[in-house]
């Protein structure tokens, strides 16, 4: 990861923008606080990432507490509330 600070980063933004479209680049301010420049894509990929861990998360813990269900081969019971009109 590359790094710069805010003076440099307004001075050559383009090539930092154009760097951070293949990695991230981290901010430091004299003050001790950082930031992350990526792309608008990995930040998306990462979010998408995050919802995942976070569905796999919740039902793992489901399935530990009991609250889950078992599911039975050729059950279309969970489809009914697709079909539902608003």
């Amino acid at each position: 990861m590359n790094q710069t600070n805010p003076k440099k980063l307004r001075a050559e933004l383009k090539n930092y923008l154009d760097l951070a479209a293949k990695e991230p680049i981290r901010i430091q301010r004299r003050v001790g606080s950082s930031f992350i420049l990526l792309a608008e894509s990995r930040f998306q990929e990462m979010q998408e990432e995050i919802m995942s861990l976070q569905r796999r998360l919740l039902g793992a813990s489901e399935a530990l507490s009991g609250k889950s269900t078992e599911y039975k081969p050729g059950d279309r019971s969970r489809l009914k509330r697709l079909g539902q009109k608003s």
